[in-house]
């Protein structure tokens, strides 16, 4: 069964920085566009990044921009999140997915704990 894994995340102060990968297994999604989203506790889950099949075009939500790069190895069937300057407000845990018709969201991951100290 075709399935993502997220994994990079953990605790890290203000300031710093972490790498998220998203790995698929079971099948390729190279040809696919592909995004981030994070969910805050008590808050929905919102969209961050995503990126075309080809990795030339990258999108990010306006509160990561100039911060977060979005990145993948198709070679690695791999997908990456490099998050500098956090914040606390980006502590969430953070998801990958992978936009399967061009308007809906699909193979979720089970996400990976961000969590930034003040």
């Amino acid at each position: 069964q075709a399935q993502l894994v997220e994994s990079g995340g953990g605790l890290v102060q203000a300031g710093g920085s972490l790498r998220l990968s998203c790995t698929a297994s079971g099948r390729s999604f190279n040809s696919y566009p592909m995004g981030w989203f994070r969910q805050a506790p008590g808050k929905e889950r919102e969209w961050v990044a995503a990126i075309n099949w080809s990795g030339g075009t990258t999108h990010y939500t306006d509160s990561v921009k100039g911060r977060f790069t979005i990145s993948r190895d198709n070679a690695k069937d791999t997908m990456y999140l490099q998050m500098n300057s956090l914040k606390p407000e980006d502590t969430a845990i953070y998801y990958c997915a992978v936009l399967v018709d061009g308007t809906q969201w699909g193979h979720w991951g089970q996400g990976t704990q961000v969590t930034v100290s003040s």
